[in-house]
């Protein structure tokens, strides 16, 4: 049957826009602010959803101290509506540094909190000096238990502990379910360009619910350099398999390591180099006081096609500038697929801070990370990013966030992003700076929700 001219030119019409943009492009995450106005330069923070209850969120960051204050202590925030409105809660301070935040749930809705407290590095002769990791507890992240050490040098900072990461056994068939894992850097001087000091890759495990932690155990084969750089081994992430399988992942001088424990995080095996990190962890960029690519470890716990699949996510420099990438094994870290490039973009522009999460229901690819694709100079945005196919393709989602210069004077922005998954829900956030004059530094966050095992936004 003939088609009238107008009918036929509203069908090339809506061919062209089907063809033109993707289904999954035309709705965007909410954004929405985390941290108050008054809140001082908050930054590195992490992103936790409660699997007994997802509408339930926390995250952990630091923030820098008022007048008479330490330089830098914990906070968290807590949401009861899936990361539309927060609460605020200050972490307990005994008058230490504090940072390096970290927070995850247990399969049980009891949320754990990782955090350094330090004084007196990079000084000759410190009044005082202090380096611990410590560990606190909560049901609710309003009200926390008292912090347990993991580790705590009292009256100097040598050896400085450092870079904490938590993780918590989750696997439903596991025979270590519930054991609190910590894993961290250790400097034997922190700093220090001397040869004879070294950092080493450092482990310890709760088996009572973070009321006591067992002794450090180094589980690095091979140390690195004092310095806090390339040659320094860090970035160590603590993930539990569905089988109760420890794994952990850290960037150093030989690139991307890779160690496995069977038997709930007592004894390790024999480090496997996943890939060379080209330019180093260390990856200096305009505008920002630091900027690193170390690893982030995550695994499959859904059960799905891909269940068991250990991930590690990272930058470098490899294509010229930084880019993203997602290396994944199948067989417990023994091999590696090569590194598959996450954000879509052309070369020549940086991302920074990414961090990542799988769903432990749809067992998808979660990454958030900041990106200056597009814009000029150091002005930067901010991408989700995502795989249901188990990290061999990405869609990368630009978040609503204005894009902001970063920084006309060099900001810290910390070390690492914040994301979290489950069942389709994604929450992340980051530090974002409002426009000159102010200047002013904040935490936003992005929620999603995605039909489970779908690019579909809801």
């Amino acid at each position: 049957m003939p088609v009238a001219p107008a009918a036929a030119a509203l069908a090339l019409l809506i061919a062209v826009v089907t063809q033109t943009v993707p289904a999954q492009r035309l709705l965007s995450p909410h954004v929405t602010p985390l941290t108050p106005a008054n809140a001082r330069r908050p930054a590195e923070v992490s992103v936790s959803i409660n699997p007994t209850n997802p509408e339930h969120v926390i995250a952990v960051m630091l923030q820098a101290g008022a007048p008479g204050e330490p330089r830098v202590s914990s906070h968290s925030y807590t949401s009861q509506d899936g990361g539309m409105t927060w609460k605020h809660v200050r972490a307990h301070n005994n008058g230490r540094v504090q940072g390096d935040d970290g927070v995850v749930f247990g399969r049980d809705g009891t949320a754990y909190h990782s955090y350094i407290a330090f004084d007196g590095i990079r000084v000759d002769r410190p009044e005082r000096a202090f380096s611990g990791i410590f560990v606190r507890s909560s049901r609710d992240g309003l009200t926390w238990n008292d912090p347990v050490a993991v580790v705590d040098h009292i009256n100097t900072a040598i050896p400085f502990e450092d870079k904490p990461w938590i993780g918590v056994d989750r696997g439903g068939s596991s025979a270590h379910r519930g054991n609190v894992y910590v894993a961290w850097t250790r400097f034997d001087v922190y700093g220090s360009d001397s040869p004879a000091h070294r950092s080493h890759v450092m482990f310890s495990r709760s088996r009572d619910g973070a009321r006591t932690f067992s002794a450090p155990l180094e589980i690095s084969d091979d140390t690195g350099d004092a310095l806090d750089s390339d040659g320094t081994v860090e970035g160590a992430v603590p993930v539990a398999g569905p089988k109760g399988d420890v794994y952990v992942a850290w960037a150093g001088p030989k690139g991307l390591v890779f160690d496995r424990s069977g038997d709930g995080g007592w004894t390790f095996g024999t480090d496997v180099v996943i890939a060379p990190m080209p330019g180093g962890w260390d990856l200096p960029v305009p505008g920002l006081e630091r900027h690193n690519g170390m690893p982030v470890t995550a695994v499959d716990l859904s059960d799905g096609p891909h269940k068991g699949t250990i991930y590690v996510n990272w930058i470098d420099e490899r294509n010229g500038d930084p880019d993203v990438f997602v290396a994944s094994s199948k067989d417990g870290g023994r091999s590696w697929t090569a590194p598959v490039r996450v954000n879509d973009d052309a070369k020549g522009a940086a991302q920074l801070f990414t961090w990542l999460a799988v769903d432990p229901l749809d067992g998808s690819l979660n990454l958030i990370f900041h990106d200056r694709r597009g814009l000029s100079g150091t002005m930067t945005g901010v991408t989700l990013a995502r795989s249901v196919d188990g990290g061999k393709s990405f869609v990368n989602y630009p978040l609503r966030v204005p894009p902001f210069d970063c920084c006309a004077a060099s900001t810290f922005f910390g070390d690492y992003n914040g994301i979290d998954a489950y069942g389709g829900r994604v929450v992340a956030a980051f530090p974002v700076l409002s426009a000159p004059p102010g200047n002013q530094q904040s935490v936003q966050a992005a929620i999603a929700r995605f039909r489970p095992g779908t690019q579909e936004l809801r």
